[in-house]
C-alpha cells in the first residue's frame, strides 16, 4: 500500500514537472532566456502556486455551505453546516499533497536553475 501511495505521488510530481517544463520552454524563448533558467523560473512559479493552494486548503475551516448545489451566479446560500470528519481529513491530506509536490518543484528549480550553485 505505501509503494502504490509513493507510486502515485510520483507520478503526479513527475507529470506536473513534465507539464511545466513544457509550458516554460516556449514562454522561454518567446522571451529570449536561457532554457535552464526559464524551466527553473516555471517550476518557481508553479510551485509557489502549489504552495498557496496547500496553504489555503488547510485553513478553509471548519464550516462548509450548507447548499453548494444551489450557488448559481450572485446567488448565495445563508446556510453554513459543521464538516464532517471525512471532509476535514481529505482538506487536510489535499494540503499535505500540495505543500509536498510544491516543495518538490522548489527544489527542482534550484537544481536546475543557472543562477545558483549548490557547490
Amino acid at each position: 500500500m505505501l509503494w502504490a501511495a509513493a507510486r502515485r505521488f510520483l507520478l503526479l510530481t513527475g507529470g506536473i514537472a513534465l507539464a511545466t517544463a513544457l509550458a516554460a520552454v516556449p514562454l522561454g524563448l518567446l522571451l529570449d532566456a536561457e532554457l535552464d533558467r526559464a524551466v527553473a523560473v516555471g517550476f518557481y512559479l508553479v510551485g509557489c502556486v502549489l504552495l498557496l493552494g496547500g496553504f489555503f486548503s488547510v485553513n478553509r475551516g471548519h464550516f462548509r455551505v450548507a447548499n453548494e448545489e444551489g450557488m448559481v451566479g450572485l446567488r448565495r446560500p445563508r446556510g453554513l453546516r459543521v464538516a464532517s470528519g471525512d471532509e476535514q481529513t481529505e482538506s487536510f491530506n489535499l494540503s499535505g499533497v500540495l505543500i509536498a509536490v510544491g516543495l518538490v518543484l522548489l527544489v527542482l528549480g534550484i537544481a536546475v536553475d543557472s543562477n545558483t550553485r549548490l557547490i
